[in-house]
């Protein structure tokens, strides 16, 4: 349920587009007909709150309450969903830099924690797709002594096999509102675009490096 609504606010905001014709170019330099803008959900008051409310509901059922002690926002976007989960919460808020600004175990964040108490700590970014940049932003919260286990994005991108690994061998549980496979679903039940690029977006998901690679031969004949 939270997974189809969530798709279809981020379907109805504009915030993820489909475009099989003229698709996309990231910035590892390959092609898909995918693009999800997960700041654009902060300038629609009522979608926002929608998705905010459903993420503390998810946190709350597989988290508990009870044990989340601060909520970490991670720079950039990852920041003000922080904000709005910790308010919600009534949890105390925390963000960590990409980089130290200050010297010591403190130096990557901003805020404030009592040394030695090893909070349970929440970090928050705004979507996850090879999940390269959590690791920055977790390695700076243990260091500081936090307890960091469970890390929550609004989107996950559901396509790469290894992060699950990853996240795994970091010692981390990912909760997410929804991902590619949802936003597809609820695109097919609702007509928001026309079957073909559906059928391709659907061929992409399943085979995101296959997709790509024939892409680039077409644009290279």
């Amino acid at each position: 349920m939270i997974r189809n609504k969530a798709a279809r606010l981020l379907l109805e905001t504009k915030s993820v587009l489909f475009n099989a014709n003229e698709p996309f170019q990231y910035a590892s330099g390959n092609y898909g007909p995918v693009y999800v803008d997960c700041r654009r959900p902060l300038s629609f008051p009522a979608a926002r709150d929608t998705l905010m409310e459903m993420a503390v509901s998810l946190l709350q059922d597989e988290i508990g309450t009870e044990n989340i002690d601060i909520i970490a926002g991670a720079e950039t976007a990852g920041i003000p969903y922080g904000a709005l989960i910790a308010d919600r919460m009534k949890k105390p808020l925390i963000y960590v830099r990409k980089k130290a600004k200050g010297h010591g175990r403190m130096g990557q964040i901003e805020g404030h924690f009592e040394e030695g108490s090893h909070p349970h700590v929440i970090l928050t970014e705004d979507l996850q797709n090879f999940g390269h940049s959590k690791s920055i932003f977790i390695e700076a919260l243990r260091k500081a002594g936090a307890t960091i286990s469970h890390f929550f994005v609004l989107f996950d991108y559901g396509i790469r096999p290894d992060v699950a690994k990853d996240n795994e061998a970091m010692g981390l549980t990912q909760h997410s509102l929804c991902n590619w496979h949802d936003v597809l679903t609820e695109a097919r039940q609702e007509n928001y675009f026309d079957k073909a690029t559906l059928d391709s977006v659907e061929a992409y998901l399943n085979d995101p490096e296959g997709w790509s690679l024939a892409r680039q031969k077409e644009q290279a004949q």
